[in-house]
């Protein structure tokens, strides 16, 4: 097509949906639009890459890359009349990583369970399997991961096993999730070869979870099905069960390793053999020249026999990850992918994971289900990626028009279903830690005998906005949705120097552990003051003696002490905290008290959540930035069942 025929196109329609299959062996487009509920399949194109630009479904030549993208997307234009701007992709499986973990919740009595607590829940999971997957990769390594999505495969009510914990209540839960995580430079070089021909990224979602949505229509996923996408470089697994995908693999054997065997064998360069191996799975015998110019007809028995040991080194890998993934064999397994049309694959995978065969089926026929096209036959296995880019974008399973901003940018979205401001935060880089702050680590010492205790600054909490309003991590995000959000910064630990001990007296006499020290030595957890005065330093006292029905104090940024009665100070306050008076002397700036500064104060622990935090001031829900005056009434605690909204 001609520069000035391009320039007469019209715009892309809307609703036109456009998806490139960028393959190890080549680049499939599909264009369509949305037809009640189904893609029609308006124009379809395929181009074989020139190079070997592709290494196992991963782009090492990204201009090679650009080059057959923009051959395939010219074609389209040229059938449909418009220029392709926007397109949704996929991003292979090569490097895809799976991590499993556990993460288990109790609560002193038995508690309502919402989805606030199984959010919180899943996301301790996430941060454990984040945990263990950092600390398993290379430390000399710089490849830098993502978290793109999770599954929660089993969830455990009181240590029984359940497929939901919504509404149910329980004394302890328990969630098993498998979240997958992907290199950086694999999205990367894919948005920059798009790019590169102008094209906009519209939306990215996995290879596995493309193919299977073309593959299993949702109303199957209650059966334990295996999908194996097996493609020139790489095959993809993706498993269902109970109604949802529940785990993601890959195997690094594939089509690739077949036509290297009739390399070796035969003396062919790599597109001779390609042509032999995909041609003799129609006719019975082919003609071809090797490299040493020898004509050679060979025939399908020779072929099975020089492939037999590959062959059988793909059916067992498959098989094998099936079973790693899914705890066993599935109940049936469907192939797609060029992979899928030789001979014997299906027996092979039968044979390793000892079901019958007829429990292995070749795909195409569920394509039917969500697609149809009055020009093209969807039903062969290679269209299951391409198509299921396709749909999943036109049926909203991901969608061009489902964008959500984070923090002023348009966020990274890997997505198959609804999902959650959490699932946002960690697509993008956020943890679970992020989200609750800390109060700084507290300094322990012996004071004359006395135990005493001092305090390391609050935390500042972690700031929540779903459009311009404070938002739970488990509110739904729909498209077009902005979120803002400022991660919780953790306070300052303890500081205590000799001389802060003798502030009354500061010429007197004192030890540390026995010796002399300068009076502006910082003081350590464990050491042992004495003073000549052998009197205890003026402080507070522990926030969570405090909340033990101990009698109120003066509350001041230091020690514990145990004045006589309650004062206030000038510029202090006195307020009521879960049932408990509290007395707070003015701060040094003359700045008022905000509810965030009584966290310490209400004997929660931050670390180990076991709910919904609830705030409230004189009885109605407040935020941490509600700022306190004499006489009002706290209440901070962690409450599971609690339906009004946490701040």
């Amino acid at each position: 097509m001609s520069d000035s025929s391009k320039k007469r196109l019209k715009a892309q329609p809307k609703g036109m949906i456009f998806a490139l299959d960028i393959g190890t062996r080549s680049i499939i487009g599909i264009a369509g639009t949305v037809e009640g509920e189904k893609l029609r399949v308006m124009a379809m194109e395929k181009e074989e890459h020139t190079q070997r630009s592709m290494i196992d479904g991963q782009i090492e030549d990204i201009e090679q890359v650009a080059k057959v993208a923009r051959t395939v997307t010219s074609r389209l234009e040229a059938q449909l009349g418009f220029k392709l701007k926007r397109v949704c992709v996929a991003a292979a499986g090569r490097a895809l990583r799976t991590q499993r973990a556990s993460y288990k919740m109790e609560f002193p009595q038995p508690q309502r369970l919402d989805k606030e607590i199984i959010s919180q829940l899943e996301a301790g999971a996430i941060s454990e399997a984040e945990a263990a997957f950092t600390s398993g990769l290379d430390i000399d390594s710089r490849r830098q991961f993502y978290l793109v999505g999770h599954t929660a495969v089993q969830y455990y009510m009181d240590n029984y096993p359940i497929s939901s914990l919504l509404d149910h209540q329980a004394r302890q839960i328990q969630a098993d999730v498998i979240a997958t995580f992907l290199p950086s430079e694999v999205v990367e070089s894919l948005y920059a070869a798009m790019h590169r021909i102008g094209l906009e990224v519209a939306s990215l979602t996995l290879e596995p979870i493309a193919a299977i949505n073309a593959v299993i229509p949702k109303n199957l996923r209650l059966l334990n099905l295996a999908l194996v996408d097996i493609g020139a470089g790489t095959s993809d697994i993706a498993v269902s069960r109970d109604g949802g995908v529940v785990g993601y693999t890959m195997v690094t054997v594939a089509g690739d390793e077949i036509t290297e065997a009739l390399m070796k064998n035969y003396l062919l360069d790599f597109n001779a053999a390609e042509s032999v191996k995909m041609q003799l799975g129609a006719q019975k015998s082919v003609s071809v020249t090797d490299i040493l110019g020898i004509e050679q007809t060979i025939t399908q028995d020779d072929m099975m026999h020089c492939i037999e040991e590959s062959a059988a080194t793909l059916c067992r890998e498959i098989a094998e990850h099936i079973c790693e993934v899914n705890g066993g064999p599935a109940s049936a397994v469907f192939l797609a992918g060029g992979g899928s049309k030789l001979a014997s694959i299906r027996a092979g995978i039968a044979s390793y994971m000892n079901v019958d065969v007829n429990r292995v089926a070749i795909a195409g026929n569920n394509f039917q289900t969500y697609a149809f096209s009055d020009t093209y036959d969807l039903n062969d296995p290679e269209y299951a990626t391409p198509l299921g880019i396709a749909i999943s974008a036109g049926l909203n399973m991901i969608t061009e028009s489902f964008h959500v901003t984070l923090n002023g940018s348009r966020a990274r979205l890997f997505r198959n279903s609804t999902m959650t401001v959490l699932d946002i935060l960690m697509m993008n880089g956020f943890s679970y830690q992020d989200l609750l702050p800390r109060t700084g680590q507290k300094l322990t010492i012996l004071l004359n005998g006395s135990q005493t205790v001092f305090y390391g600054t609050p935390g500042d909490p972690a700031v929540l906005l779903l459009n311009g309003r404070e938002a739970k991590i488990s509110d739904v995000v729909y498209t077009g949705d902005s979120i803002d959000f400022t991660p919780a910064v953790h306070g300052q630990p303890a500081q205590c120097r000799l001389k802060d001990l003798l502030a009354g007296s500061p010429d007197q006499a004192a030890t540390v552990n026995g010796g002399v020290v300068p009076l502006d030595t910082p003081l350590k957890n464990g050491d042992a003051v004495i003073t000549a005065s052998g009197a205890p330093a003026p402080g507070r006292p522990s926030p969570a003696a405090e909340t033990a029905g101990e009698p109120a104090v003066s509350a001041q940024p230091a020690a514990t002490s145990e004045p006589d009665a309650p004062v206030s100070p000038a510029g202090g306050i006195e307020l009521i905290l879960n049932n408990k008076p509290v007395v707070l002397p003015g701060k040094p700036d003359g700045s008022p008290y905000y509810l965030m500064d009584m966290l310490e104060w209400s004997g929660i622990d931050l670390e180990n959540p076991t709910g919904e935090i609830v705030l409230r001031v004189n009885g109605s829900d407040s935020t941490f930035l509600q700022d306190l005056k004499s006489g009002d009434r706290l209440e901070i605690f962690f409450a599971p069942g609690h339906a009004g909204k946490p701040k």
